[in-house]
């Protein structure tokens, strides 16, 4: 403790590095000002009184609402958070595989990610008007009890709602690109991180609440003491497997330049266990956003929009397939845009380097891309089994939903109520929420830590490095 004590002096012994982290928490300051800012022209009550019962029943406001660090929920002018952003970015990596032009920018460099980054800007803003547009229409047609959402329906309303909620994702997004450039750490990943962090004592309120009030009867001292169990196996597991990776040992022949001799030393290639990151979940979720968001558009026109969302909510067996496949499916597609093995190759034998006992060239090439995709592959597992523990917790394995003819009845006679329908516990120390945390603490730390030692300062940890996900 003395130690973590000295470390985080150190921080504000420099000046440069203290200026940096002032800065970093002088924006999510901003940011969390906003998020008590109310989109104008709507009865905030009554929304947040419907948003909160449609996120109990797992749609998708809970996807939507855990990216805007609550300000969906609550209708700010921060409601559509950075989930545009990230869509955007979405859209264009996968464009990258099939555009020429966009693969070949993706190979320029510093200018060609800056040029990236302005088509990724513009087309946050093309799809935030278009969800903002939605979201105005979605509004104005509620009516609960006599009692209209919307103060003054029409087109000035309509109006009001894109140009205030593009304009607080555009600012979002400049807040995020601020903080990376002259601050600490991913902005973009802040943000979030502290969206996320700021519902932390929420969730822990409500567990004190279900102690107190003993929710699950008399074993609800057992089922506490378990769930706080679960909780440190899941964020050790977490931190253990963010952490882990494959060390490829790689030779470098000796070489002779002029009068000195260079090379012959042995290192690593570090594989990491969890490549992606968090960019699988995120991925994933975006895409199961999609049901839920055209229900909520077209559902109350086509009773077979509301029966298919109701398929993909949350609970639902469909869903849990779908999300698993989708989160493993990204980590291979992550992992495949920024690895390239035969790239790696090339390099090591331009440099004299070798794996001992694999040859040069294509077998080495095809060495490294069968050990990558096991390691993806136990990766996009570990995160698929994170991300569906909280939804279990919370809405159960819906089991007895499925068809006769597949079991349904069976499960709903034979299997306990609490495998079907969850503990109604929200889990917050699981799934993305949790990979998120951990991610960016590790990759901010790691920085830090970085930031500390060129400065010949003591950092967090006494023996090693600490390794953030990116390695």
């Amino acid at each position: 403790m003395k130690r973590f004590i000295e470390a985080f002096q150190n921080i504000f012994r420099i000046p440069d590095l203290r200026k940096r982290v002032l800065f970093t928490l002088a924006l999510l300051a901003v940011y969390r000002v906003g998020s008590f800012i109310a989109t104008p022209g709507i009865n905030t009550e009554l929304l947040r009184d419907i948003l909160q019962r449609l996120q109990a029943e797992g749609s998708v406001i809970a996807i939507v609402n855990l990216f805007s660090g609550g300000n969906f929920a609550n209708m700010t002018i921060f409601a559509l958070g950075i989930m545009p952003y990230i869509t955007a970015s979405i859209i264009l990596q996968l464009m990258t595989v099939v555009w020429p032009y966009l693969e070949q920018l993706q190979k320029e460099g510093e200018l060609g990610r800056r040029k990236i980054t302005q088509y990724t800007r513009y087309l946050t803003v093309l799809l935030s008007l278009i969800q903002s547009f939605g979201i105005a229409r979605i509004l104005m047609q509620q009516n609960i009890e006599q009692q209209g959402l919307v103060l003054n329906p029409g087109w000035g309303f309509t109006l009001m709602t894109m140009l205030t909620l593009t304009t607080g994702t555009a600012f979002i997004m400049w807040l995020g690109e601020q903080i990376s450039d002259r601050g600490i750490g991913n902005g973009m990943s802040l943000i979030i991180f502290a969206g996320i962090v700021v519902g932390l004592p929420g969730a822990i309120s409500d567990l004190l609440d279900k102690f107190a009030n003993r929710a699950w009867g008399a074993f609800t001292p057992i089922a506490m003491g378990a769930l706080l169990l679960l909780m440190v196996i899941v964020v050790a597991f977490i931190v253990l497997v963010e952490g882990g990776q494959r060390r490829i040992p790689v030779q470098y022949a000796k070489r002779v330049v002029g009068r000195r001799v260079m090379g012959g030393q042995m290192t690593y290639l570090p594989l990491r266990v969890n490549s992606g990151g968090v960019i699988p979940p995120i991925f994933a979720s975006s895409l199961l956003t999609f049901p839920g968001t055209i229900a909520l558009m077209f559902g109350a026109q086509f009773a077979g929009l509301r029966e298919f969302s109701r398929m993909f909510s949350s609970g639902e067996v469909l869903h849990m397939v779908v999300y698993a496949a989708l989160i493993i499916f990204f980590a291979f597609f992550y992992v495949g845009i920024v690895f390239n093995p035969t790239e790696l190759a090339d390099n090591m034998r331009k440099y004299g380097g070798f794996i001992p006992g694999i040859r040069p060239g294509r077998h080495t090439s095809e060495h490294i891309s069968r050990i990558l995709s096991r390691l993806t592959f136990v990766g996009g597992c570990y995160l698929a089994l994170v991300c569906l523990i909280p939804e279990w917790m919370l809405f159960g394995i819906k089991l007895h939903h499925l068809p006769v003819w597949l079991g349904g009845a069976w499960f709903d006679q034979n299997l306990p109520d609490w495998i079907l329908n969850g503990l109604n516990v929200q889990f917050y120390f699981g799934g993305t929420s949790l990979l998120i945390v951990v991610g960016v603490a590790m990759d901010t730390v790691q920085q830090l830590e970085a930031q500390l030692v060129m400065r010949h300062y003591e950092g967090f940890v006494r023996k090693g490095r600490l390794r953030s996900r990116r390695g």
